[in-house]
């Protein structure tokens, strides 16, 4: 268990390094997952260790929303300052959601389709 959550933390770290020495506009854990994934596609998936510390972080996920709902309970007086905005963008970030779907769907549809012929 060691082992694998050192190797989730390396790979946090080295995204986190990463972005700040490039300047990117990415979070450093989202560069730390995607290095992750590289690294689980050359090694053909997740060893058996890395896999049961993975699910029992995953088992409870739901701690890691405790904070976000505090800082919400901290800011409710901003929240309902500015509701017209956060509003608008759950909306349009939605939509645009469900307009990439749609269209990443409808593109999987015709190239299986063309496969099928």
């Amino acid at each position: 268990m060691l082992a694998a959550l050192s190797l989730l933390l390396v790979c946090q770290l080295i995204g986190e390094v990463f972005v700040r020495w490039l300047a990117l506009p990415l979070p450093g854990p989202v560069a730390g997952m995607l290095l992750l994934f590289l690294l689980l596609v050359l090694r053909d998936g997740p060893d058996e260790n890395l896999r049961t510390t993975s699910q029992g972080l995953l088992q409870h996920l739901s701690l890691l929303f405790v904070p976000a709902g505090t800082g919400i309970v901290l800011h409710f007086s901003r929240i309902g300052e500015e509701w017209p905005a956060l509003v608008a963008s759950l909306l349009l970030s939605t939509l645009a959601a469900l307009l990439v779907t749609a269209g990443t769907m409808r593109l999987c549809q015709r190239l299986s389709e063309g496969e099928e012929k």
